[in-house]
């Protein structure tokens, strides 16, 4: 499975981006899906995940009701909206694919495949 992450820039407190990350060479659709952040200095951190069908998502609590997690089986595409985004959410932002399992996961080490991150700055 090839991920490619994609949507990140600079953007002012108070703003919103839509990461994507497109997956390639296996429909995804039953997999666990799930973003990652990395800030500067700092290890990488769990931000989002959903379960095959989306039926469970997972936030850290830090995000809840400002990023939404979703997908587009139909593209094979996993989304991560971010609404009134802070300084703190600069980091860089990476996308993961868990190929088996019906829950979310929260750890690095359950996830199979990785994107290449994108990169987020929130300007205050």
């Amino acid at each position: 499975v090839q991920l490619q992450a994609s949507g990140g820039g600079l953007v002012q407190a108070g703003g919103s981006l839509r990461l994507s990350c497109a997956a390639s060479g296996r429909t995804v659709s039953s997999y666990v899906m799930g973003w990652f952040r990395q800030a500067p200095g700092k290890e990488r951190e769990f931000v989002a995940a959903t379960s095959w069908r989306a039926v469970l998502t997972d936030y850290t609590d830090s995000v809840k009701g400002r990023f939404t997690i979703s997908r587009d089986t139909a593209t094979n595409t996993v989304y991560l909206q971010m609404n009134s985004l802070k300084p703190e959410d600069t980091a860089v932002y990476y996308c993961a694919v868990r190929t088996s399992g019906s829950y979310v996961y929260r750890t690095e080490g359950e996830y199979d495949y990785w994107g290449q991150g994108t990169e987020v700055t929130v300007s205050s």
